[in-house]
Order: structure tokens, then C-alpha cells, then sequence
């Protein structure tokens, strides 16, 4: 891998294109990923908010279930966001019928947590390794974290509630850091890809 990680976005549905502008500014070659083949071609993944029942059916949909899960399990970089996070979580508490995940943090974590659409809000988040202060988290029907178990490291809590983990390369937060303009956590995350290389 060169100093520039070429990082997909799952571009199954969901925010994207921010996702794509963020990894941009942080340095990465950032691109869309849809099929297994473009996944192949990736040095890590940025899963997006969306609708997560949605876009597990049409992971499933498009063959993408399978060689998501066998590069997770291999140690490939990812990073979930509000809708990611859920796709991420080994377990979840409240799954829509049918729905999978991905897998890949030892979480269990609760759909919708924080409420409906019009209960959207933003709110400053310390996330631990990020310097300069607290990151400015856009929560939009967000889901929480109700447990994490022991190979998981708690990153950020809001209203006393788990809304960031890490566990090895994965990385997964409630909150949509790709609509603020502060693209810190994008950062961090090309950074940790540049690190598994």
C-alpha cells in the first residue's frame, strides 16, 4: 500500500457521496464499492448510514454478505457510521426480520435508539484519540450501544450512552461525523488503515 489507501464506501444506499468528500480530504483515494470485485480492490471500508435493514438485503442482494464478512473476519480496516455501526455490531437487540449483519465488533447494539427522524440532533462528542477537542456528531434516528464485550474498547459516550467503538480495525460510531465538515475521524480511520498495511 502506498502513503494514499484506496478506501471503498459501501455504495449500496445511504450517504455516500459525503463519505466519498470526507476520505478525500483526509488523503485516501476514496470509491464507491458495490460488487465483490470492487471490495477486492480496497485497502479498507467505510460503511455509511442508511437504512440498515435495507442495505443488509441488498448486501445479500448483491453478493456482497459473504466477502463483506470473510474480510472483516481477516482484519480488513472498516469503519461503520449510525446505520454502519448496526451492520458492524455482532449482535443486535431489535433486528427487523431477516435482518443480517456484517460482524466484526463484539456489540450489541439497539436500532433507533435515540429516537425517530424529527428527534434528529447534534451534540459535541469527546472521542478518545481524537486531539483538538470534541468532534461535532450528527445523531439521525441513531442507534446505541447497549454492551460491549471484552475485545472492544469504548471510544465515545454521549448522555450515558455508548456511542463509539473500536475493536482492532473496526471502528464504528452512532453518530454521522461525514455531514459536519470536520473530517477528524475520517483521519483517524485513514490512518488506521495506513497502520494494518
Amino acid at each position: 500500500m502506498s502513503d494514499t489507501p484506496v478506501i471503498g464506501v459501501l455504495a449500496l444506499q445511504g450517504d455516500v457521496r459525503e463519505h466519498l468528500i470526507a476520505l478525500a480530504s483526509a488523503d485516501a483515494l476514496a470509491r464507491p464499492v458495490r460488487r465483490p470485485e470492487e471490495l477486492a480492490e480496497v485497502d479498507g471500508l467505510v460503511v455509511p448510514g442508511g437504512e440498515s435493514t435495507t442495505m443488509s438485503k441488498l448486501a445479500a442482494l448483491f453478493g456482497m454478505l459473504e466477502p463483506l464478512r470473510e474480510r472483516v473476519a481477516a482484519g480488513m480496516p472498516v469503519y461503520g457510521t449510525c446505520a454502519g455501526m448496526i451492520l458492524l455490531a455482532d449482535k443486535i437487540l431489535d433486528p427487523r426480520s431477516g435482518q443480517e449483519t456484517i460482524g466484526g465488533i463484539d456489540m450489541i447494539v439497539r436500532r433507533n435508539a435515540f429516537g425517530r427522524q424529527n428527534e434528529s440532533f447534534e451534540a459535541a462528542v469527546e472521542v478518545a484519540g481524537i486531539d483538538g477537542g470534541p468532534v461535532e456528531g450528527v445523531f439521525i434516528r441513531a442507534p446505541w450501544v447497549e454492551s460491549v464485550g471484552a475485545r472492544a474498547r469504548v471510544v465515545a459516550e454521549h448522555g450515558g450512552h455508548i456511542v463509539g467503538v473500536r475493536q482492532g480495525n473496526a471502528l464504528a460510531t452512532s453518530f454521522h461525523p461525514e455531514l459536519t465538515g470536520d473530517h477528524r475521524l475520517h483521519a483517524y480511520f485513514v490512518d488506521m488503515v495506513r497502520a494494518s498495511g
